[in-house]
């Protein structure tokens, strides 16, 4: 029920902040930032995280779907659908504010979210999140685009996980941690783009969440080689 009460805060801000805005010249783009197969084992999976936005300068509403479809049964292992507005608060971050909604297998999930999003120094992009519902949590990715050559572009990234409190019923611990670990290396076909990659991700679950998963006889681990496509409309 929190989760819900903070999504409509949430929503009808975006809402209410984006009728300024609208006389300004609109900005639009997508970004897939992973369309990827992943091999491991016998749970190969497809994964995506997609980015649509359109805004200003000074507002940006902000569409993102994150997931994996596991191929041996059809199942959709994970789905997230973030609602959000940006503005920004200094010169290379942004301070962000909405919805994140979660239809993966097992019960659905509403959260309200708030957060920092832009360039640490050492231009590391990075997106600190907390996610506010009955069932809290934070979250924090950060990833590197180092230049090989000026079209070889190796991409190191980490996710990482906190929940603050069990969901057992997706075999989610309070305090136990997950971990994805990628190295990535793409080619730029064209003015980046296209920039098809292949590349290793690595993800592990610690504390009670792994408790959880050995209890299902899950592994507490996964290693994959990835394939994939990264491209910007």
């Amino acid at each position: 029920m929190t989760g819900r009460i903070f999504a409509g805060v949430a929503l009808a801000a975006m809402l209410l902040t984006a009728g300024p805005a609208a006389a300004e010249q609109l900005l639009w783009g997508v970004k897939a930032e992973q369309l990827e197969y992943r091999r491991g084992g016998d749970s190969n999976l497809l994964a995506w995280d997609v980015n649509a936005h359109v805004g200003t300068d000074e507002l940006k509403l902000v569409y993102r779907s994150e997931g994996e479809f596991k191929r041996k049964g059809s199942v959709l292992e994970r789905f997230e659908n973030h609602f959000r507005a940006q503005v920004p608060i200094s010169t290379f971050f942004d301070a962000v504010g909405g919805v994140r909604i979660d239809t993966p297998e097992g019960p659905d999930r509403v959260h309200g979210l708030i957060g920092l999003h832009g360039l640490a120094p050492q231009w590391f992009e990075v997106d600190a999140d907390f996610f506010v519902s009955d069932h809290p949590s934070f979250r924090l990715e950060v990833e590197y685009e180092a230049l090989i050559t000026n079209r070889l572009i190796l991409t190191p990234s980490l996710e990482f996980d906190l929940p603050f409190k069990d969901d057992t019923a997706i075999d989610i611990g309070a305090w136990g941690p997950k971990a994805e670990i990628g190295l990535r290396l793409g080619y730029d076909l064209i003015d980046r783009l296209v920039s098809p990659y292949v590349g290793v991700h690595y993800e592990r679950v610690f504390g009670k969440t792994r408790d959880l998963a050995r209890a299902e006889g899950k592994d507490d681990d996964a290693f994959y080689l990835t394939v994939g496509m990264k491209m910007i409309f």
